[in-house]
């Protein structure tokens, strides 16, 4: 939303990079699964690999979802910022082009929500 200022003024975002001590946001979306009402948000290192932010990170996030007894993340359709993305897992969040607030967005075809609700 756009705002009309009647006099000057800044303002900093208290969301930037600098004021996460080394650490930055990472929002991951699960499509179809709305269980979850949004995106998570995650603070991780940049050097974390991806494997482990998988393993360590989104899946004790999203146990509580029926669906996620099932999830094999290596069958998993990616999308990183709205761009395929095929993740290495050895490799950092930043070696993987992860950076500050990018959006991971995971498709799990066979996997479709509660019940196929979402299909």
């Amino acid at each position: 939303m756009s705002v009309k200022a009647l006099y000057p003024y800044s303002a900093e975002p208290k969301d930037l990079q600098a004021n996460f001590n080394g650490m930055q946001l990472v929002y991951v979306y699960w499509r179809k699964h709305l269980m979850f009402c949004s995106p998570f948000a995650f603070l991780a290192a940049p050097d974390m690999p991806l494997g482990d932010f998988f393993e360590q990170v989104l899946r004790p996030a999203i146990a509580a979802h029926p669906d996620s007894a099932g999830l094999d993340f290596s069958r998993v359709e990616w999308q990183l910022d709205d761009q395929p993305f095929t993740p290495d897992l050895a490799a950092s969040l930043k070696d993987s082009g992860i950076g500050h607030k990018s959006m991971l967005t995971l498709t799990t075809p066979g996997l479709d929500g509660i019940g196929g609700s979402a299909t």
